[in-house]
């Protein structure tokens, strides 16, 4: 081996050592006492056996939301809004609605799924099966509640989003097999849809 790679090696080892060992080895400050005033609050609500903070207000916007009030993602332009008037869901996910809203409908693309997903879970939690009302999104929040009619028989039921979905170019929805026995829309076409 050459004497000046050994020299550059051996002055290269003395460098790193200087920078990686700290300054003094030895004792360390002791921290500093901790102040009562520095803590944060904890509010226990005996209704509910829970405890907050009340430095965070998103630790009870949980406690804020209503059964039917519909989640949005930040930027999106849905409106919130909560409507009384919805029926209470069916123990299926669904409700059959009686009456419209008064808003306008939108058409979109939809299809319907099911073999081969029959007691798998969704992405909003559910167990899928063959009765569930229900219908896939790609993005709106699990729960939202949709409302759908077949132009073709101009049957109306509700449904909230359970899953994800379709990834397919041109369709909007993906209707599970309760919601599309219930439509009678058991296959690929248009279906009309409106927020309630």
């Amino acid at each position: 081996m050459r004497p000046d790679r050994v020299l550059a090696g051996v002055a290269l080892t003395a460098i790193l050592a200087l920078v990686a060992v700290p300054g003094t080895v030895g004792r360390q400050a002791r921290p500093t006492d901790v102040s009562i005033d520095r803590l944060a609050p904890v509010v226990v609500d005996a209704a509910t056996e829970t405890a907050t903070t009340t430095l965070d207000p998103a630790t009870a916007s949980a406690a804020r939301l209503a059964p039917l009030d519909m989640l949005v993602e930040p930027g999106s332009t849905l409106p919130v809004r909560r409507r009384a008037d919805v029926p209470p869901a069916r123990a299926d996910g669904g409700s059959v609605a009686t009456g419209g809203s008064g808003r306008s409908w939108s058409s979109a693309g939809s299809s319907w799924y099911g073999p081969g997903f029959y007691g798998s879970g969704t992405a909003c939690g559910q167990t899928y099966t063959r009765t569930i009302i229900g219908v896939a999104h790609r993005t709106l929040p699990c729960g939202t509640l949709i409302e759908f009619r077949n132009p073709a028989n101009g049957k109306i039921v509700r449904a909230r989003v359970i899953d994800r979905g379709p990834y397919v170019s041109g369709r909007l929805w993906d209707l599970s097999r309760g919601l599309c026995e219930a439509l009678h829309h058991c296959y690929t076409g248009t279906i009309e849809w409106r927020l309630p």
